[in-house]
């Protein structure tokens, strides 16, 4: 049986056949423990200094700024309520958008519920990105933290980040950004942002799902999220996940590598997705911003449909229309309707994303299918209902 075609590399990523081999040796032969003093610990520890290194090779950052963990969501929850916990007695305020993963929404939300923080969560524009200017005005001498995402993973959207970063090493006020969405997609490095936190997931950069990173600026106050022993120089406890944190250092290794010749094959697919399924469509409505958005996300609205029904009608197809931590609810989508779609069109939102192995054959074959299955519900009775 052929497997569909894969359109959904912003939900998750196979990984990579170089990764793979990479690991492979530390879940077969080299098991020792990295706190070990043994010869089989210092192999386990070298791997993992050495993937420490390959990551913040590819963030240009020094290697002792990099704290693995078991994923985004962890990173998030290390950078928001380690910052807001260590620097408590400064202040008790934290400035967000409207449109950030539920990783950094609940996080705030339980800090406000359970510990007395104060949330402005900021508006963003048609295109989906935040104003600095909003940033500036909603400071307060309490604000401790600000967080907002690299790159918005429905719609691609880049925000203005190093904008934001100077703005806030003017308060001295700290800087989360999580980067999930565009480490190994577009350019991230650390001091061209003005980050001083910065979250990477393992499984959106073909490394394996339970492996992540914080990369954390020198001189960064956090509270420990996790307490034990003294792994991570005493930021994180835990025996080291030896095969995957090599996994992920190999993943940057390859990110780095790759990017700028990815990302131009990237764009020229995904403008041959939107070109061939106009043609057979009708304009569509494409999502995020014209140019400050990922080279390999399309996120449009197509009129007279629901997302959720095309896709159904296309088992050859994986893809997503948002979130992949949305998926099977036949809603707006929170982030189209912070930009201001209107909920009737935002219904047929769908999430085509392009990643290494995306080919132009498949890009054809996928307008077919979509396009077969728009014009057909278009013509059914229900199809009003979008």
């Amino acid at each position: 049986m052929q497997q569909p075609i894969y359109l959904d590399y912003n939900a998750t990523t196979p990984l990579d056949p170089a990764v793979v081999a990479a690991m492979r040796p530390y879940l077969e032969q080299h098991f020792g423990n990295p706190s070990s003093g043994h010869a089989y610990g210092h192999a386990a520890k070298e791997a993992v200094e050495r993937a420490r290194a390959q990551v913040a090779g590819l963030l240009g950052c020094a290697p002792d700024e990099v704290i693995f963990t078991s994923g985004g969501s962890e990173s998030d929850n290390q950078a928001i309520k380690g910052v807001a916990f260590a620097r408590r007695e400064q202040g008790n305020h934290l400035i967000t958008t409207q449109i950030e993963h539920p990783a950094i929404l609940n996080v705030c939300r339980y800090l406000e519920a359970r510990h007395g923080f104060r949330v402005t969560y900021l508006p963003v524009d048609d295109a989906g990105r935040v104003d600095p200017a909003q940033v500036e005005a909603a400071l307060t001498p309490q604000t401790i933290l600000i967080t907002i995402m690299h790159a918005n993973n429905e719609i691609g959207t880049l925000e203005p980040i190093a904008e934001i970063g100077r703005l806030a090493r003017k308060r001295g006020i700290a800087l989360h950004t999580d980067a999930a969405q565009s480490v190994g997609k577009a350019p991230v490095r650390v001091d061209d942002l003005g980050v001083d936190l910065l979250t990477i997931a393992g499984h959106k950069l073909y490394a394996p799902k339970g492996i992540g990173a914080l990369y954390a600026r020198r001189g960064t106050a956090l509270e420990p999220l996790i307490h034990g022993a003294g792994h991570e120089s005493g930021r994180r406890a835990g025996t080291e996940n030896v095969p995957y944190i090599v996994a992920l250092g190999e993943a940057c290794a390859q990110a780095e590598a790759q990017l700028a010749g990815q990302a131009q094959r990237w764009l020229a697919l995904r403008e041959q997705l939107l070109r061939g399924l106009e043609a057979r469509v009708g304009p569509v409505k494409v999502n995020g911003h014209p140019e400050q958005r990922l080279p390999n996300t399309l996120n449009i609205c197509v009129p007279g449909v629901v997302g959720e029904d095309v896709l159904a009608r296309v088992p050859g197809i994986a893809a997503s229309t948002g979130s992949a931590c949305h998926a099977g609810l036949t809603e707006p989508s929170s982030v189209l309707l912070a930009m201001g779609i209107e909920p009737s069109l935002a219904l047929g939102a769908l999430r085509l994303s392009l990643g290494r192995w995306s080919t132009a054959e498949e890009v054809d074959a996928a307008v077919a299918q979509l396009s077969e299955a728009i014009l057909t519900l278009r013509q059914e009775p229900h199809a009003s209902r979008a």
